[in-house]
Order: structure tokens, then sequence, then C-alpha cells
């Protein structure tokens, strides 16, 4: 209601909908409400505590929370208010005398929920009275048929059951015999719907790492790792995510219409989160015996985003784990560690763009221009996916990071491995040439760091550029070899994670012949 009613005609309505034997019929002496009980900013709601009793609300189903618990706002500022809510008994018999939501949250579930935004909060200390009052009422559609049909969780409805029966199948396990394995029965049975309906919609979007992508990759993260807890080995949301298609096809015929692009992007998704999140967990393990050492039970932001830069495991699933340890994350330290990680990556882009190197030596550019050679091996191999991410360079080692979905296989690795160190021996020649960057890219060439460079660039060329017979073409500041026998022997040492969406590959050179006039 915009203004046109408020708490009186409200709670009476709720109480009417739901008792009343015309339309829900539900036994008054199983509900009970909860009220704000004041705080310094605004005062205990008696007024909606009067309206409950007018209707008939035994002053023992009353109970008087604090904000947290009944107090509504849009922020820290704007439009707020105290909220009343609805529960009913879902416990054995009738509920026993006194009883209420402030005496026992078990075997209340609350159905209703009515706001009224009375106040504007000017500041922490001042609410003003709003011109207009105004009631926002939410009821729990899912919960309310849970009670109707006398259920005591939604889970038991016939809404999940299909859904649950599935993951019994694939588990093993039956629902209802432990608390913990229950848990996540029901985790799963809630992120697989979700996904399923997000991923099936005809706008719908697919796992990534920004925005409404990210929501949706945590929801299947999450629940693949739940179905591991159960002892899931192997891949099963798109098996559960047919149980959810075969329950809602019929008020939601897209989702059958989906059903392949459903049962892929979960798939997919699935197989690169197992591989990764074994790794973490492992590490993770290796961790504890040190972290369970701190009386303070928290796990530092750095241990925390090491965790994540280097193994990809996501922040909120090393909350999970801490938690089921007894520890809380520093999440303030992780987004510090995650802002001088972005500014180090910067500062390194920026520098290769301008054709700086960590150090300017011999075997730095030997280096340098072995990644021109293996992002192009690597394209070959993987597909037109992989782009570079960053790369750090110094007289011991290479490191490159690029896109790609999945760990490489052996067979992959080999093969880049390859391709680099035959371009080295065919020895072919590196070239220079200034060209605008318009230029460049018609002709092919890479510009990762299209937004640092000017109006002219520089393009270096690894092959002879006759006919477009050159292997590799990137804009670049440089500095480089003049033809690829100076590079020498290549080996990929590893190929890893570096974070989600990206690998890592860290590889040495060896050898190779002396550059001209260094």
């Amino acid at each position: 209601s915009l203004g046109d009613y408020f708490k009186k005609e409200s709670i009476a309505y709720s109480y009417e909908f739901l008792t009343s034997p015309k339309w829900l019929g539900l036994d008054p002496k199983k509900l009970s409400v909860t009220v704000f009980a004041g705080d310094e900013s605004a005062p205990r709601d008696e007024e909606a505590a009067s309206y409950w009793k007018e209707n008939g609300m035994p002053e023992d189903k009353i109970a008087y929370l604090p904000a947290s618990d009944n107090w509504w706002a849009a922020g820290p500022t704007g439009p707020c208010g105290p909220d009343t809510e609805i529960f009913y008994w879902v416990g054995e018999g009738l509920p026993p005398e006194g009883s209420n939501k402030g005496t026992d949250s078990k075997n209340w579930l609350e159905i209703w929920n009515n706001v009224f935004m009375q106040f504007n909060r000017i500041d922490e200390k001042t609410l003003e009275k709003l011109p207009k009052q105004n009631v926002d009422t939410g009821m729990g559609l899912e919960r309310t048929n849970c009670i109707l049909q006398g259920k005591t969780s939604v889970y038991l409805t016939e809404v999940f059951q299909p859904i649950i029966k599935a993951i019994e199948a694939l588990s093993g396990y039956t629902y209802g015999t432990d608390e913990e394995k229950d848990r996540s029965v029901r985790i799963i049975a809630d992120h697989e719907r979700a996904a399923v309906f997000i991923i099936g919609d005809p706008k719908g979007i697919s796992p990534s790492n920004v925005g409404a992508g990210y929501v949706l990759r945590r929801l299947i993260r999450r629940a693949v790792r739940h179905g591991m807890k159960l002892g899931i080995e192997k891949a099963f949301l798109a098996e559960v995510a047919g149980a959810v298609i075969d329950n809602f096809k019929c008020a939601y015929p897209e989702l059958e219409t989906n059903r392949e692009k459903i049962c892929r992007e979960l798939t997919a998704e699935e197989d690169k989160f197992r591989i990764t999140l074994k790794k973490g967990e492992a590490e993770f393990q290796k961790l504890l015996p040190n972290l369970m050492k701190n009386p303070k039970k928290i796990i530092s932001g750095k241990v925390a985003y090491n965790l994540y830069e280097t193994y990809g495991f996501p922040l909120e699933l090393t909350q999970e784990l801490g938690a089921e340890n007894g520890f809380t994350v520093d999440t303030d330290g992780f987004k510090e560690a995650e802002r001088k990680h972005q500014e180090a990556s910067k500062s390194a882009d920026a520098g290769q763009a301008k054709g700086g190197l960590a150090e300017q030596s011999d075997v730095a550019t030997k280096y340098h221009t072995a990644t021109h050679l293996l992002q192009q091996a690597l394209i070959n191999v993987l597909g037109d996916q992989v782009a570079q991410k960053g790369s750090n360079i110094n007289n011991e080692r290479m490191r490159f990071d690029f896109t790609f979905d999945r760990p490489m296989t052996k067979e992959e690795i080999q093969k880049v491995e390859d391709i680099v160190n035959e371009k080295i021996k065919e020895d072919l020649p590196v070239t220079m040439e200034i060209k605008t960057l318009e230029e460049a890219k018609a002709e092919g060439a890479r510009a990762l760091f299209a937004s640092k460079y000017g109006e002219q660039v520089k393009v270096y060329t690894v092959g002879r550029d006759v006919k477009n017979d050159w292997f590799s073409k990137e804009v670049c500041g440089g500095p480089h070899v003049q033809h690829t026998a100076q590079i020498g022997n290549f080996k990929i040492q590893k190929e890893q994670s570096s974070s989600a969406g990206v690998r890592r590959i860290r590889a040495v050179i060896s050898g190779g012949l002396p550059l001209e006039n260094s």
C-alpha cells in the first residue's frame, strides 16, 4: 500500500487471509508474530502489537525482537521502519503455552512479513516521519504451500522431492537421516534449481567471472562441493538438472527447449571446478595445522588470496571451509592483497607495453621473444580462446598467463613445447616495423595493450613476412632477439591455474646463440 492504508488494515487483512475458512483456514492457535522491540532511534512498536491483539492474537504469542530481526531499511539513509513477521508452528501438536518465535526458533516457520515504511532516516541518529505511510508485504508461496500440506519443510513438498530423489540416487544417501548431509542435499537441490532456471531462460546467461554470471558460477561451485561432501565422485549436475527440468517443464517449457544447453553448461563448469576444488582443498588441508595454531581463528587475507591467485580457489569457498573448522576470513585483507596484486600487474603490463622488462639483460630479452612464440603455439594447439593475461620475466625463468577454461593435457603441453622449439631451430628472423595501430591490426598483429599505445606502434614479426608467411606478429615495445636460434632450448616446467578461467605456464630456456651488438 502506497499511502492508502497502514498497520491497522495490513494486520487485519493478513490475519483474515491466513485464518478465515473462506481463505486459507489455518489454525489461529498455531500462529505467532514478532514486532519491533524499540531502540534509541525508534520506539517499541506497541501500535502493531495492539492491532494483533484486536484480531485475537494472545499476548504470549507476540514476541518483541530487536532491529536485527524487525527493522527494514533501504540503506544507511532513506525510507525505513519496523516490520511484523508472522510464523506458523510446524512442531508436534499445538505450540506449548508461552511458546513463540522469541522462545523457540526451530519449530516456528516464517510465512509472512509486513514492512511498515514509516520513517525517513536522515542520519544515524535522526528519523523523520514520512508524509505517506507505506506497507511492503511479502508472503512465502512455497512455505505457505508447505504448511497447507502439513509438511515441516518446503523440501518435503512436491516442489523439491523429485530433485532430492535424484540426489539420493546419485549419492546413495537417504534424506532425513543425518542433519549435516541433509544440509548438503538441500543446498544442491536449491542451487541446482536456480542454476537450471538461470541458464534455461530465453535470455539466460552462462557462468562467468562478472555480474550475474559470477552469481551463477558461485551457485554451481557450491553445489559441486556439497555433492563431493555426499561422496558423489563423478560429474552429477546434468543428471540432477534433468529432474529439475522434468518437474517444471509444464509450466516453463523453455527448460525443455534448452535442456541440451543447460546440461552442457553445467557439465563444463562442473568439470572445470572439480579440478580447482581438489587442488584448493588439498592445499587448504596442508595449511590447516599452522592455521590451528592461531588462537584468534582468523585466516589472513594474504593466505586467502594466495589460494585464489595460485589455485583459483574462490574467497567464498575459503570462507566456507574456514567456517567448518571454526575460522573467519579477513576479507578486508583479501581485498587489499588483491589490490596490490592488480597494481603490480598493471605496472608490469605497462612496462611490457613500453618494452620494459624486470631485468634488461640478454637472457631476459630471449625470454621476452619466447613469450611471443609461446602465445602463438598455444593458439595453434588450443584455439583462439587463448589470450595473454600477463607475463613475468627475469633471468631465471618466464611466467605466462593466458585465458583458457581447463587444465592442459600432457599431450597439449608437449605439443606446444615442440612447436616453440621447432620455430627456434628454424632460426626465423625477428623484425620490427613502425605502423599505426590500425595498420598493425589489419595485418593480423595481436595488440594486448591497445589502450596504452600511441598512434604509432612497434610491430614485431617472427618469420619471413613474405606472402604472410610469418609465425607470430605482435604490437610490442620490445626488446627482442634478432633471430630465434638465439633463444636456445625451451622447456615448460609447469602448467597450472592462475585464477578462474586463467592458466599459467612456467618455462625456462637454456643455451642459444649470443645476441648481436650486445
